[in-house]
């Protein structure tokens, strides 16, 4: 005989699909949360890993500075040590233009004229002196314009002055100093 059962079983079975269901949601949320957590923790962990390269590159940025910094300060002093090797080796091969100079204003002088001054700025020289005439002078620069290591003499000043018991000329003159190439350089040294 078919048995009935009166019990009941629907709202039993419903209770436990409840169950089952609300632990299928705590399980879910349980492994959802495990899986938030485990990737906040792997994120983190990248996040450490980049910020200690950005550190290091930081530190390793700081001392490229520094020594941009020093070859910065090393090709400045080169300059300065360039720019004076330039100067003594000008000062060296100038010297040989200072005594040819002075020989110069020697042999061009002529008899009666006497030097008070002589001052040289770059390549132009100034000539302060008396002569005993005016023809004294244009003789002087007639040399000069004939002298090898000097050239396009100009007349600045003549004038007559009072010299003891007679008269003088006292001129200024302005030449240029022919320089030095390097053939009469290696002649002369």
């Amino acid at each position: 005989m078919p048995t009935i059962n009166l019990l009941p079983w629907r709202e039993a079975q419903r209770q436990k699909q409840k169950k089952e269901f609300m632990l299928a949601i705590v399980a879910a949320m349980i492994v959802g949360g495990l899986v938030c957590y485990g990737a906040k923790l792997t994120m983190q962990g990248w996040i450490r890993a980049q910020n200690s390269r950005n550190t290091l590159l930081r530190t390793e940025i700081a001392e490229l500075d520094k020594q941009i910094e020093e070859i910065l300060g090393l090709e400045s002093q080169k300059e300065r040590l360039l720019a004076r090797m330039e100067i003594i080796d000008q000062l060296q091969r100038s010297r040989p233009e200072e005594v040819h100079l002075i020989d110069e204003l020697v042999s061009t002088l002529p008899e009666g004229v006497h030097l008070t001054e002589v001052k040289q700025e770059g390549p132009r020289v100034t000539i302060k002196g008396e002569a005993e005439s005016s023809t004294r002078v244009s003789a002087l620069m007639r040399n000069i314009d004939e002298s090898e290591w000097l050239r396009d003499p100009g007349l600045d000043v003549v004038q007559t002055v009072e010299n003891g018991p007679g008269r003088a000329a006292a001129f200024t003159i302005f030449a240029q100093q022919v320089p030095m190439d390097d053939e009469q350089e290696g002649t002369v040294q």
